[in-house]
């Protein structure tokens, strides 16, 4: 169960991460406002967004390969410590006169969403090692092909 919780989580932060990064790729105006700063960079500064897109879509895709991999011990602690990204983000918003409701519904959550699942994957059990029979000895009198 605290498996499948845990893999259940990665999932949605992965996805959700990634298709935040493809907004601020493709669709960077509309995206940047509900990051929940109060002025975002226009004009030629305003390329900012899309390397917010391409960290945040490598965001998603690290984790991903640590899950797809059986990376579980690593993925956890990649988790935990990304939970950094979303409070700076917060703290970025909120010293800057953003939006408060925004620094901790969406970036607060991100962060305690990390830091849940990062701590399930450090402290799930190890699956017991599976041992292999020891192969047979072949009966007496048998031939081998050669």
């Amino acid at each position: 169960m605290r498996k499948h919780l845990a893999t259940t989580l990665t999932v949605l932060l992965v996805v959700g991460i990634g298709y935040v990064g493809v907004s601020y790729l493709f669709f960077p105006a509309a995206t940047a406002p509900q990051f929940g700063m109060a002025d975002w960079p226009e004009g030629d500064a305003a390329a900012f967004l899309a390397t917010k897109g391409a960290r945040d879509l490598a965001s998603g895709l690290v984790p991903l390969a640590l899950l797809l991999t059986g990376q579980r011990r690593a993925l956890g602690w990649v988790l935990t410590i990304w939970t950094l990204v979303p409070l700076s983000d917060a703290a970025l918003i909120l010293s800057t006169g953003g939006s408060t409701v925004t620094a901790l519904a969406v970036h607060g959550l991100t962060a305690l969403a990390l830091v849940v699942t990062g701590v399930l994957l450090l402290t799930e059990k190890a699956a017991p090692a599976t041992r292999t029979a020891a192969p047979t000895a072949a009966p007496q009198g048998a031939s081998s092909s050669r």
